[in-house]
């Protein structure tokens, strides 16, 4: 009696689900095929965070997935091939048109190692397919070779009677001369194919020289997602116009002698603030603004660097002062006495405004730069259609540095945005709003300005500190002015009552959730624990960034979650990818099982697995709707 209700009830969607399905084979066929699915093993996630720019070992840890790769290798081939022979193997597949240019210099038996690696390459790709539908896989197949790819995978040399058909497909890839070819297409399937989903934790700019080079990686990537990091914020706050973001972003690149996304990635002309910076500056010695070289940027002489502090120096001035602005337009978000602490930089500009007339239309320069960048707002617009300000996978709940916290650990209402998911979600919407056309004048001008407090406002989620001191630090010498106090999050996020509160207001349920985000750096060296509140929350930026492989030890964690489980990777720092591909080097790492399921992980475990079960519920509706007389087939043509 139920299912007749639900019939009747849903009539008008089943009557539309029948245009797709208009028969009982066709509806019975896509359950059978929707629960065959649902028994495959998960695919593999891959979760990264706090790149800040350092695009080589971005891509070369996209290229092994964090290991992924290279334990394939180890289940698949054991101790029948050496180590060194794996590792030989491991590399053609990260760099293969390099790898294989270096064997045409030092192979005697060319045709003998297409021969024995194009086998091996087909036993690793077979082995990464395993997990998806021939459907999935096949969409995967670059066209040309497609066919021959697919022939491979699914007939193997151990069925004597196709072991002869195997080898001739072989023998002909490599007397037609598509050898080459033929192995790089075979090694971009297993990249493709050993990660099924990429997150990303947010803060892919700043620092490192190639934020726009990783945006130009991902926009040709297969899945992924991000959860927006306050640098991310902060690059989108620059494209949408707010003058300070413009001027912090700029600040943040000379202060790292970092030149290149915004000059060569974005074509944004600096040469006004340089002229500027030299007149204003030329007998200022700058002290205290001098970029620093340590976080990998191009080596650069005395002449330049003393250029960069001069331009340091007045970008700061400028910024400090356009931030005052601001926040004297928004009292509601209590940052008054940020202002009190500028008024030094007035200048005896007193009654006139924060910024002289020349200023202004230096600041106008600038802003335009910005504005008409097409590379910059296109990768923004990538940002906002791939990002979030949080996500929830797989009872995962991904955000990028906190859930604003009252001191007893309930959460927070923030300026009267609401709490927790409430909170984020209201953000999220006023971002969005600041890059919509019909977005009405005066909203648009608040949204862009609360850019700026989202990239440093205390109770800002992708900030939560007392204040930021980058004034404190550049002006004033007392060091405990310098200090930032951090939000409560931060403070309570090793209580697992504190978390599973935090996962409950989300609607999380269930033994198998947790927290993961970045943001803040795991002091490894230290001996602090990346895995808190009893293994609820994993904080996996370990400092990716080589400007913090110093304080932290380590050169970043990255998180594998796979079929069997969880596994942190702890990595050392990348030395170069010449050296990878010539001596078969990898980034070094430790593997750390941080939790292993009690099972196998199937499709039928995630998100997708249930989204799944309710196609198949609908569909056996269509069944009875069909076989009751509620809805009447159609005839094949």
């Amino acid at each position: 009696m139920k299912k007749k209700n639900d019939i009747k009830r849903d009539l008008r969607y089943l009557q539309l689900l029948a245009q797709s399905f208009p028969t009982v084979a066709d509806a019975s066929t896509e359950i059978i095929n929707l629960q065959a699915i649902q028994n495959l093993p998960k695919g593999t996630e891959h979760f990264l965070a706090d790149l800040h720019g350092e695009y080589k070992a971005f891509q070369h840890v996209l290229k092994n997935a964090s290991g992924n790769i290279k334990r394939k290798m180890n289940d698949i081939f054991g101790n029948t091939l050496r180590e060194a022979e794996k590792r030989e193997l491991c590399t053609l597949i990260y760099y293969p048109e390099q790898k294989i240019q270096l064997v045409k210099a030092q192979e005697e038996d060319l045709n003998d190692w297409y021969h024995i690696t194009i086998h091996q390459l087909v036993n690793v790709c077979r082995n990464v397919s395993s997990k998806y539908t021939r459907s999935k896989v096949r969409k995967s197949l670059p066209q040309e070779f497609a066919y021959i790819i697919e022939e491979l995978l699914h007939e193997s040399t151990d069925d004597h009677n196709k072991a002869a058909y195997v080898n001739v497909i072989i023998d002909t890839i490599i007397s037609t001369g598509r050898a080459d070819d033929f192995i790089c297409a075979i090694a971009a399937v297993i990249q493709r194919l050993a990660i099924d989903r990429l997150h990303i934790l947010g803060d892919i700019y700043d620092r490192g020289t190639g934020a726009h080079i990783i945006l130009d990686t991902l926009a040709q990537y297969h899945k992924w997602d991000i959860t927006w990091g306050n640098h991310d914020i902060l690059w989108m706050g620059a494209a949408a116009g707010n003058d300070a973001c413009i001027c912090n972003v700029i600040r943040l690149s000379l202060r790292y002698a970092n030149m290149r996304t915004l000059e060569d990635g974005y074509g944004i002309s600096l040469l006004p603030l340089a002229t500027w910076a030299m007149e204003k500056y030329d007998d200022d010695p700058c002290k205290g603004f001098e970029p620093s070289t340590s976080g990998g940027a191009d080596q650069t002489d005395e002449k330049t660097l003393r250029l960069m502090a001069q331009m340091h120096k007045a970008v700061s001035v400028l910024q400090f002062k356009i931030e005052a602005e601001i926040y004297e337009r928004h009292p509601e978000w209590g940052m008054a006495s940020r202002v009190e602490l500028f008024r030094s930089l007035l200048s005896g500009n007193e009654g006139k405004g924060w910024l002289t007339a020349e200023e202004r239309e230096l600041i106008k320069k600038l802003h335009h730069s910005f504005r008409v960048s097409e590379k910059l707002q296109s990768h923004i617009r990538l940002l906002l259609s791939h990002g979030a300000m949080y996500n929830i996978c797989n009872d995962n709940l991904l955000f990028h540095a906190s859930i604003p916290l009252n001191e007893d650990g309930t959460l927070r209402n923030v300026m009267d945005m609401g709490c927790g998911r409430e909170l984020l979600e209201n953000i999220e919407t006023t971002i969005r709003a600041a890059f919509q056309a019909d977005t009405e004048r005066e909203e648009r001008r608040a949204a862009i300005d609360f850019f700026l407090y989202l990239w440093c406002g205390p109770e800002s989620p992708l900030f939560d500190k007392s204040k930021m001191a980058t004034y404190e630090r550049y002006f004033l010498t007392d060091r405990e002015s310098w200090h930032e106090e951090k939000g409560n999050y931060f403070r309570l996020r090793d209580n697992r009552e504190v978390v599973d509160h935090i996962l409950d207001a989300f609607g999380i349920t269930g033994d198998n959730r947790h927290i993961i985000n970045g943001h803040v750096p795991v002091h490894a060296a230290e001996g602090e624990n990346p895995i808190k509140a009893d293994g609820r929350l994993m904080v996996i930026d370990g400092g990716f960034s080589q400007a913090y492989h110093k304080t932290t030890g380590i050169a970043g964690y990255t998180l594998v979650y796979h079929s069997r489980g969880f596994e942190l990777v702890q990595h050392e720092p990348f030395l170069n990818v010449n050296d990878a591909i010539r001596r078969g080097t990898d980034i070094k790492s430790t593997r750390q099982i941080v939790e292993m399921a009690n099972h196998r992980m199937l499709v039928a475990d995630t998100d997708k697995g249930r989204d799944l079960q309710r196609q198949i519920k609908d569909l056996e509706h269509l069944l009875y709707a069909y076989r009751h007389g509620y809805i009447k087939e159609k005839e094949r043509k």
